[in-house]
């Protein structure tokens, strides 16, 4: 359940958590095209820091951009609102969740005339997966649900009507017992997951999805810089499902998720069935990088002032 806070920003102003409201006719509630964000700010060494916030707010303005979404803001101006959210419910670590909407006005396909409407929200959120997953590993199911092919939805927007393949694949995933789905492209090659990327490591090397049927990960960019960095060399390439069964480690990466380890897909142990070295390694900086602890990364960090 959501933790409620005081403030919720929307449209230039500051209201109150319950006040928020829009109404039942309002565009993007009944077509589903509406771009959003999922952000994070840390507790940081000196004080919350919001991570990687220029890159997210450009990602949202390249949603709105492709779907023909003109944002009545500017990217200063909703970065500003970003922290200004924070601060006023006075928040150290929080979730934060921006939404470009096309607001009441016109019904039908062609929202004619409609506003676009901006909200941000902030809210106290932990392990997306659960603290045990980041630290043992979860389990995944290949979906019977395809990942959209890129000519269908446009795979480089984050847009609100896309998450309903994704809500169907973790449904049958959640009900067959299994932690969250693994979904493949229009051609059978592994996409991602429900909300986040993969990556799978073969003799010591990188292996990701490339940037066909998945969203332009923030978290995903951040993780190849630190392989680089430790000498673990990233390959963006095309891979089967049975390439992941005989993957030496594997894990999930997403704002959410963050650095998920994958210890069993479709009942096959992946690797030796849990968090493997060089997963370890690499989440162990990503998280002193957003705690501010690693001076190399500082330049991901936008504070809270």
């Amino acid at each position: 359940m959501l933790t409620k806070t005081e403030k919720i920003w929307m449209d230039g102003k500051l209201v109150n958590w319950d006040d928020a409201k829009i109404h039942v006719l309002t565009h993007t509630l009944h077509y589903g095209l509406g771009a959003f964000e999922g952000i994070r700010c840390y507790n940081a060494k000196k004080g919350p820091a919001v991570f990687r916030l220029d890159e997210h707010v450009e990602r949202l303005f390249n949603s709105a951009k492709i779907f023909l979404l003109d944002i009545p803001y500017t990217k200063a101006e909703i970065k500003k609102a970003i922290l200004d959210t924070i601060k006023a419910n006075k928040l150290k670590e929080c979730y934060i969740r921006p939404l470009v909407y096309i607001g009441y006005g016109a019904m039908g396909i062609y929202p004619k005339g409609n506003p676009i409407n901006v909200v941000i929200a902030v809210w106290p959120w932990g392990a997306y997966l659960g603290d045990e997953a980041l630290e043992k590993g979860i389990k995944i199911k290949t979906s019977s649900f395809i990942r959209n092919h890129v000519n269908s939805q446009m795979s480089r927007g984050k847009i609100c009507g896309y998450y309903v393949n994704s809500q169907i694949a973790k449904k049958e995933a959640i009900t067959g017992g299994y932690d969250e789905a693994l979904l493949l492209d229009a051609e059978g090659y592994v996409s991602e997951g429900s909300g986040e990327n993969i990556f799978i490591v073969r003799n010591g090397q990188l292996k990701t999805t490339p940037l066909t049927s998945i969203l332009e990960g923030i978290t995903r960019d951040s993780i190849m810089k630190i392989a680089e960095d430790l000498g673990i060399g990233t390959v963006e390439q095309r891979f089967t499902r049975d390439e992941l069964y005989i993957s030496d480690e594997a894990f999930f990466t997403g704002t959410a998720a963050e650095i998920t380890p994958i210890r069993e897909l479709d009942g096959r142990k992946i690797g030796e069935g849990k968090a493997g070295a060089i997963t370890k390694k690499i989440q162990s900086i990503f998280f002193d990088a957003v705690k501010g602890k690693n001076k190399k990364y500082e330049k991901w960090l936008t504070y809270v002032k």
